[in-house]
């Protein structure tokens, strides 16, 4: 019989040992799994982690890839340290998408950039309000907000499966479940390089990560309200004791998380996509708890948990069109990837013992 008890402290070597040994096990394995197939294995390992440093237009697709991620991870950051389990970021992307674009159709002939910054105030709040579902009804009912978090998600894509192809459809897609393109006020463009012009997708949206990224580091670690998140998660009944308001806490960090999440998929179809669409998210709400997890629930880890799941992410669309391929088959590593990253987890906090069962 296998039991778990709980480890008195902590290794604070285990927490950077951890994920380098997920990742190499997720390597190893999904090696294994190609060759099983058929497909050489180094060609495989090639296009997955190195192709996509191959040329500089694709190293700055990595930063794109990473944006969302890296946002929606940053609020999931919050959710986790607090021991609350926000699962419906994905969700939380499309209301917030659906609700700046609503918006910015509603002027087709906008051309200041300052709305963009009005756009993702808007989609905040859509993705703050989708959040506070789960957030109220976990505070007032003690409904899990796992179960309620994941189930808006499916709720959120037919709804905007419903307006795109009923209320807000071009009448010019030519039967298409597409909305009117965004007015020039709404894009956000790419930026451009003297001498060089584009490199590749990247856009001024990324330039928001570099303002998230300290923000939330100094949030968390440098604040009151920081301070309160992490012990409410380590530490519940000392929390209880110094009178945090957990019910508080709980809505405030899922509003937050909601918000980011909302704010990154405003950036993603403002700068990538430029219309509503039924699919406006590829995943980035489910992949940012990977992204989440890989950075030790910190802002700094989270941004390189980012480029490495973007890196993997847009390798398996290479290794898909060069070697052919299926994605199903390259979609195994972040499954496996995530299997190791909760059993290193799970190994970081408890210890296992093995008895003979009686």
């Amino acid at each position: 019989m296998i039991t778990f008890i709980p480890r008195d402290k902590i290794s604070e070597n285990w927490t950077i040992i951890g994920p380098i040994l997920s990742i190499f096990l997720t390597v190893f394995f999904g090696l294994l799994i190609f060759t099983f197939l058929g497909y050489n294995p180094l060609e495989t390992l090639y296009q997955i982690f190195l192709s996509p440093f191959s040329r500089i237009d694709r190293i700055s697709d990595i930063f794109v890839k990473a944006c969302p991620l890296i946002i929606v991870g940053i609020g999931l950051m919050l959710c986790f340290r607090a021991n609350v389990w926000n699962i419906g970021a994905e969700g939380q992307f499309i209301m917030g998408t659906l609700l700046a674009g609503s918006f910015a159709l509603l002027f087709p002939s906008v051309e200041t950039k300052f709305f963009i910054f009005i756009m993702i105030v808007i989609g905040f709040i859509g993705g703050a309000l989708w959040a506070f579902i789960p957030a109220i009804l976990k505070t007032k009912l003690n409904v899990n907000e796992i179960l309620v978090s994941l189930m808006l998600v499916y709720v959120a894509m037919l709804f905007i499966d419903f307006i795109v192809r009923g209320p807000l459809r071009d009448p010019m897609s030519f039967g298409f479940p597409l909305s009117k393109p965004y007015p020039e006020g709404a894009i956000i463009n790419k930026i451009p390089f003297p001498s060089i012009g584009y490199l590749g997708q990247l856009h001024y949206g990324v330039l928001f990560i570099i303002l998230l990224i300290p923000i939330s580091w100094l949030f968390v670690n440098k604040t009151l309200s920081g301070f309160k998140i992490n012990v409410l998660g380590a530490a519940p009944k000392a929390a209880k004791f110094a009178g945090f308001k957990q019910n508080t806490i709980t809505i405030t960090v899922l509003l937050i998380s909601g918000g980011l999440a909302g704010v990154a998929g405003v950036i993603e179809v403002s700068a990538n996509i430029g219309q509503l669409q039924p699919e406006v998210s590829f995943g980035y709400g489910f992949t940012a708890i990977i992204v989440a997890f890989l950075g030790r629930l910190n802002p700094v880890g989270i941004l390189f948990a980012g480029i490495i799941i973007a890196t993997v992410k847009l390798g398996a669309d290479n290794a898909q069109m060069s070697m052919g391929i299926p994605k199903v088959v390259t979609g195994l590593f972040e499954g496996i990837l995530l299997f190791f990253l909760l059993t290193g987890e799970t190994l970081q906090k408890y210890k296992i013992k093995w008895s003979k069962v009686t």
